[in-house]
């Protein structure tokens, strides 16, 4: 007799009713709400208030920002979840909360294992050589040397840094921004990562590092990790992730399927 059961599905992250708040700088002590990189910031990302002294004052320049509010989700292992939403909506700033970069200020996050948001963020140094970043970025997410020795190559090839120059030898300020995310995208590839978050690196280079990109993402998942997808690009989403996570103003508008998500977003933006 055939087993019928359905296969149980095991979640790599839990959200349960997560707040973030942090605090931003103003232009000085005079700047507003209205004023200021900071003040910007604070609009798009939400509700605005003073932030409070221990002598009960505002102090100058700064704003308080609640930029997620209440979110809840599941992931599970072999998803790849694209979050979407405009500009300020919360997108990032939860991707680094999963990642342990930005504690909540109310709620929990659950994972299974270490996330990765691009592996290797943190540990990439501007003054060194892609090639020795290749190196640290490696130790950083736990392998040995013989394994970065082993993957080193792919690595530089998967990028395509070099198709134009030996810019792996060169210091990574003197990379674009896109040649930076490409080789932080290929050296977080290289290995398997219980919950991997990439936040726009799939946005940089060609229509071939794009497509690689998206097989590499198609192959971490069929390896049981969960992949998180902030893009701009809807098509990317589309083509990358089976489920998608709308946000705006730091709250859930729709969690499903990814063409029905991104249907009802394309809709709401054309009616603002």
């Amino acid at each position: 007799m055939a087993d019928t059961r359905v296969p149980e599905r095991v979640p790599t992250v839990v959200v349960d009713d997560v707040h973030v708040t942090y605090t931003v700088q103003g232009a000085g002590g005079s700047a507003g709400p209205a004023g200021g990189a900071g003040g910007a910031a604070a609009r798009l990302l939400g509700k605005v208030r003073p932030r409070r002294r221990a002598g009960g004052g505002a102090a100058p320049g700064t704003r308080t920002v609640h930029a997620v509010k209440g979110v809840s989700f599941a992931a599970y292992k072999g998803e790849a979840i694209g979050l979407i939403g405009s500009n300020g909506s919360g997108k990032s700033t939860l991707l680094k909360a999963v990642a342990g970069l930005l504690p909540p200020s109310q709620g929990r996050i659950y994972t299974q294992g270490q996330p990765s948001l691009l592996g290797v963020n943190a540990a990439l140094m501007s003054d060194l050589t892609g090639e020795r970043n290749v190196i640290l970025g490696g130790l950083a997410m736990g392998m040995t040397r013989a394994e970065i020795h082993a993957r080193y190559q792919e690595i530089v090839d998967f990028s395509g840094i070099n198709e134009k120059g030996d810019f792996i030898s060169l210091p990574m300020r003197t990379y674009s921004s896109g040649m930076g995310a490409r080789l932080r995208f290929s050296i977080a590839a290289s290995k398997s990562h219980d919950v991997l978050l990439i936040d726009e690196a799939l946005a940089t280079g060609d229509a071939r590092f794009r497509a690689r990109s998206q097989e590499r993402i198609n192959r971490l998942r069929e390896e049981a990790g969960t992949v998180f997808l902030v893009s701009h690009s809807n098509s990317t989403i589309r083509q990358t992730c089976d489920r998608a996570v709308w946000l705006e103003a730091g709250t859930v508008l729709m969690d499903g399927p990814a063409g029905e998500v991104i249907d009802a977003y394309e809709a709401y933006m054309k009616r603002k």
